[in-house]
């Protein structure tokens, strides 16, 4: 299987996607806004994944190849590609799908609880995802849910945290792929907006201190990729 992947930042990469590829065998190519425009490669995939990144979606104007971008996931979504989108890229997704993406009231750094829900289009994910877990959060927008998609997640600070779109389209606010190597990146360049606090801010030490949770949430992400890849 052929994936391409939407890189937003160079300290904000595939994690424990990348192992999962290998380990499977499948084709990992990129784009890296940051770098190049070029996605070419997307053509000829079968999967795209849409990764997270310190940007928004409403900064289009200070960032002109995210419009692109979003035409481009708009495309791969009525082509009937696999789609999945992470923080970020969820948001993206959404806006590429006509839903609205807008700072939240809150920003949620850290590890917090996800409570799931697995109605409708989300049905198929019960036997894929845990019904309550802690995992990582960093983001301070949030998104409605796009026409026609089914929310299945919500934690304490933000209630839009997944959506589905019929089988192949998923949308995740919260990190499941992060690996100890993207925390310490995240820590370090992202370290403002953990110094500005919050309700739902974690402390530098507070979040290293759970960073025994990340191998069950890669674990999670292992099995939410088999499930995709298996469409």
């Amino acid at each position: 299987m052929h994936i391409h992947y939407f890189q937003h930042a160079p300290f904000e990469g595939p994690g424990c996607i990348t192992n999962w590829a290998a380990s499977h065998q499948h084709q990992l190519t990129h784009t890296r806004w940051y770098e190049s425009t070029d996605a070419t490669a997307l053509a000829a995939a079968d999967w795209l994944i849409v990764l997270g990144g310190p940007m928004a979606v409403y900064e289009q104007d200070q960032l002109p190849w995210m419009t692109t971008e979003i035409a481009l996931i708009r495309d791969a979504i009525q082509q009937n590609k696999k789609v999945l989108g992470i923080c970020l890229g969820a948001q993206l997704i959404a806006a590429a799908m006509g839903a609205n993406v807008y700072p939240h009231t809150l920003k949620e750094i850290g590890w917090f609880p996800l409570d799931l829900s697995f109605q409708a289009q989300a049905a198929p994910l019960e036997n894929i995802l845990p019904h309550h877990f802690n995992t990582f959060h960093f983001h301070g927008d949030t998104f409605d849910v796009p026409a026609g998609a089914t929310r299945f997640a919500a934690s304490a600070a933000c209630s839009h945290q997944a959506f589905i779109y019929g089988d192949r389209v998923i949308g995740l606010q919260f990190h499941m792929e992060f690996t100890p190597e993207i925390i310490d990146s995240l820590l370090l360049h992202c370290a403002n907006d953990i110094s500005a606090g919050g309700a739902f801010v974690q402390s530098e030490e507070k979040i290293r201190q759970h960073m025994n949770l990340l191998e069950a949430n890669n674990e999670t992400m292992y099995r939410l990729l088999d499930y995709i890849a298996a469409l």
